[in-house]
């Protein structure tokens, strides 16, 4: 099998496999409609938490990070370590522009959450605690991942991950985070963006 078929392979399905947009099948199938149409208009699990179905935020969570995880894994056995995180790098940029929805997907946070176990350890071992310290000081979602990102490439590096493919890959990847972040980004250093759990400011009467 030439090299290139290979990697040709993990870009298309890796994209395909993300661009399930698995937050508006599993609204729509739980009869809420279209889950564009309400809250910030993304197709992930923060969203899908806005109709208040926690369930179905956690099943889309899930279903999310598994998507790049399983493909990746899949094409690691197939054609080696490589390959397999290409397959799962495109499952993040299939999540974040699906091409059956225009190209607006999600922010791809689970999806790289959901990559980093089958594809690189040491990245996961930076962005699961950092994410979790940074969320439980804060209760700001986008503050973690942003801080997570930043942290995952050099800390990954600094735990023993030496394959070029894998550190290129994550730089990008967290670069994309920034892209896909950037409303948040703006929000965070104007002091406006929501933290989990806030009450909503009522109208002025």
């Amino acid at each position: 099998m030439s090299a290139w078929i290979a990697y040709a392979a993990a870009v298309v399905c890796g994209y395909l496999a993300g661009s399930i947009p698995f937050g508006l099948l599993i609204t729509r199938a739980a009869g809420l409609g279209d889950i564009r149409e309400i809250g910030s208009g993304n197709i992930g699990a923060t969203n899908v938490l806005r109709t208040g179905r926690k369930d179905l935020a956690l099943a889309t969570l899930l279903l999310d990070s598994l998507k790049a995880g399983l493909i990746a894994l899949a094409f690691t056995l197939w054609a080696g370590r490589d390959v397999g995180f290409i397959a799962g790098a495109m499952a993040f940029v299939g999540h974040c522009y699906p091409v059956w929805l225009g190209f607006r997907g999600g922010k791809g946070i689970a999806t790289y959450a959901g990559l980093l176990p089958f594809t690189t350890l040491p990245g996961f071992f930076v962005a699961a605690p950092v994410w979790l310290v940074i969320f439980a000081a804060t209760r700001v979602s986008s503050l973690a991942a942003l801080s997570a990102a930043v942290l995952v490439p050099p800390g990954a590096f600094l735990l023993g991950e030496r394959n070029k493919t894998v550190l290129v890959g994550l730089a990008i990847l967290s670069l994309l985070v920034f892209w896909t972040h950037r409303a948040n980004l703006s929000r965070l250093l104007k002091g406006t963006e929501p933290r989990f759990g806030a009450p909503k400011a009522k109208p002025e009467a």
